[in-house]
């Protein structure tokens, strides 16, 4: 019985659309070659035949088309999404890596989705085969269900068996010749080959799966020995496909960071532990740890910004109060754990990865957090010796780094960062040369305002050969270096309009200024009239508690060592900081208001030990007399920070002195004349 004429040239339009795509494409399954061809033929897109089976047999190239009858959120501390997948007769459960999330977040996968997948490896979990999706295309968003598809069960020795009839799909997949011709274009042109008496898929030529070859380590380090029973070769995967219940892998990465050595003692006793960060082509990152013997095997080999071969470790989850890495799993080297290093630099893998943030968008993030942060270093200050907690003397520097958003910060540099990364910045700086800083891993503390820190895990990167420090430079010398920038560092000042806000002392009582719930933000333009000195300042505890320091005041002991009740530790020095209680006049009235450190230095113009020495150690009262006159009835444009507070069971208004600058006589004119203007066109 011969077909009509309108169909047969149907099915020779759809032929040669075929042939044409096919001569352009590596693969059958695309979706430049599967979409266009059946939506052409106004038919659905088949699945490929045997997928689940092929794929569970060790195909990693086919590419095939499948369902997803099925998604689910799972995970507590990471957010990875459960798929059932189906080729029409089968279905499989499957998981989807953390990069691919957003797919179903923007709804580009959803139930019923027909997929290609592009990249993909099969996990045994508990028993059970898992399908990891690393990379895929949707076809078709959104279809009927296609075919009737069986669950594959697994039985404890891994036979997989079909609920249809009980044929084994391992058998099927060994039995069946034309497995490669059904996972190619015959599988897809199944309904035109019912309407056609030719049989176009037998014209083709068969492609079998190409298995991904197993990792073998270079011959110096291939094992003499004989090979056990049951170790299986490892099989390079991505860092984002790892999970503790594979069998043997094998990972390709760069070295990133590496950690220092530290040593630690707990009630197991003595040990000693270091972590370096790994990163792939696919931009995956993990931290691997190593304790004790492992650390005297691999701590000399490994190497910041080398590549690796690594293999045979255990993988835990991750400590994220000291793994700030995007990754749910940590790897921990065992004393069979091995690392190799890859000779041949291979330029797929970045060599760091970086995720800046805005400075203004820290002032939103979370106490704790770790960052990624670019910016101009506007200053660089001396590094200054600093006691620790545990008793031990390190150094600190700080810096400050301005970027495009109209925001800058304050960056502490910690121990050896002052002398290498620190000391050099400081040379550029002097120098009158700002240069462009990235900071990898900076920690965000709320202590005094918005300010990172380093840590140990922190990379400097000096005027680094990148497109954000490239942008950065540019904006900086076209005019950005000449902009005013609101630091989000000291007490936190919220940015916008209220910060600029001027006020008299007169109306921050009669519009109860500090009386929400929140604080109020004004500038007050004063003089100061009156400043108390029998208690201008208080000794401080140097001791660092985490990235901050103590300050908590403290006490001579019997010993004339000083003392902190909250550190319970005794030390020769303390830090002397500000604790100024002083009163501003203007035209409209007078208020009290109390400085702390940083206003009261700008204020006093030397810092709070000098004159603690002055007036209590050296009894230089004329000389002590001297500088508290100097900043008497002069004008300064206070920024207060107003709010109420409870003292026992009363509730007073607190007026605190943010930062004082002496008035600039020019700027302020300035300003005045440009308030003249507003009320003249009002």
């Amino acid at each position: 019985m011969s077909l009509p004429t309108s169909i047969n040239s149907q099915i020779q339009s759809v032929h040669e659309k075929f042939h044409q795509i096919l001569s352009k494409s590596n693969y059958f399954h695309t979706r430049s070659v599967v979409a266009p061809i059946f939506q052409l033929a106004g038919m659905p897109v088949n699945l490929t035949a045997n997928a689940i089976s092929a794929i569970n047999a060790g195909d990693v190239n086919s590419k095939p088309v499948v369902q997803v009858l099925d998604i689910k959120l799972i995970g507590t501390t990471q957010e990875r999404y459960r798929l059932t997948l189906s080729d029409s007769e089968s279905t499989q459960q499957a998981m989807l890596a953390t990069q691919l999330n957003d797919r179903v977040k923007t709804g580009r996968v959803r139930k019923t989705s027909v997929i290609q997948l592009i990249e993909y490896i099969c996990s045994t979990v508990q028993n059970r085969k898992i399908i990891v999706v690393l990379n895929m295309e949707t076809i078709i968003p959104e279809c009927e269900i296609i075919g009737n598809p069986k669950v594959i069960v697994e039985s404890n020795l891994g036979a997989q068996k079909t609920t249809s009839n009980g044929a084994s799909g391992s058998a099927n997949l060994g039995n069946n010749g034309n497995l490669s011709a059904q996972r190619s274009a015959q599988a897809s042109f199944a309904n035109i080959k019912n309407l056609s008496a030719q049989n176009s898929g037998n014209s083709m030529q068969n492609y079998p799966p190409a298995i991904q070859p197993a990792y073998q380590p270079p011959p110096n380090y291939k094992s003499h020995g004989a090979i056990m029973k049951n170790e299986a070769p490892a099989r390079i995967i991505p860092i984002a496909a790892l999970n503790p219940h594979q069998g043997r892998w094998a990972i390709k990465a760069r070295v990133t960071a590496k950690g220092d050595l530290r040593r630690y003692n707990n009630s197991r006793g003595d040990g000693k532990v270091f972590s370096f960060d790994l990163l792939d082509s696919d931009g995956g990152e993990i931290r691997v740890t190593c304790f004790n013997a492992v650390v005297d095997r691999f701590y000399d080999k490994i190497e910041a910004g080398k590549v690796y071969m690594i293999s045979k470790g255990s993988l835990k989850p991750a400590q994220k109060s000291f793994n700030h890495l995007k990754n749910e799993w940590e790897i921990f080297l065992e004393t069979t754990s091995t690392v190799d290093l890859c000779p041949d630099e291979d330029a797929s893998i970045p060599r760091q990865q970086f995720s800046f943030r805005p400075i203004c968008e820290i002032e939103s993030a979370e106490n704790n957090s770790i960052i990624d942060v670019i910016g101009i270093v506007t200053a660089v200050n001396p590094s200054v010796p600093i006691l620790r907690k545990n008793g031990m003397e390190t150094q600190r520097r700080i810096l400050n780094l301005k970027d495009q958003s109209g925001r800058s910060i304050e960056l502490t540099l910690w121990g050896d960062f002052c002398n290498r990364e620190g000391q050099n910045l400081q040379e550029l700086a002097e120098a009158g040369f700002s240069p462009v800083l990235a900071v990898k891993a900076a920690k965000v503390s709320n202590f005094t305002g918005k300010s990172i820190g380093t840590i140990s895990s922190t990379q400097l990167f000096i005027n680094p050969d990148s497109a954000e420090a490239q942008t950065l430079r540019e904006w900086f010398d076209q005019g950005g270096k000449d902009i005013a920038s609101q630091s989000i560092s000291r007490d936190n000042m919220p940015v916008g309009s209220k910060i600029e806000t001027r006020k008299t002392v007169f109306q921050i009582k009669d519009e109860g200024l500090g009386r929400s719930k929140k604080p109020d933000w004004v500038t007050v333009k004063a003089t100061i009239t009156f400043i108390k000195t029998d208690t201008f300042c208080y000794t401080a505890c140097p001791l660092m508690i985490g990235d901050r320091q103590c300050n908590k005041k403290v006490t001579r002991s019997g010993n004339s060592r000083w003392q902190c009740d909250r550190c319970n530790q005794e030390f020769e020095e303390c830090d002397y900081r500000y604790l100024l209680q002083a009163q501003i006049q203007d035209h409209s009235g007078l208020t009290w208001v109390t400085t702390f450190q940083e206003s009261g230095e700008e204020i006093l113009g030397c810092p709070a030990k000098e004159l603690y020495m002055m007036k209590y150690e050296e009894a230089d009262d004329t000389r002590f007399s001297e500088i508290i006159r100097n900043c008497l009835f002069t004008q300064f444009l206070f920024r207060l920070k107003i709010k109420e507070e409870f003292y026992g069971d009363e509730q007073r208004v607190k007026i605190t002195v943010v930062k004082a600058e002496k008035v600039n006589h020019s700027a302020e004119s300035r300003y005045l004349i440009d308030l003249i203007s507003k009320f003249r066109l009002s």
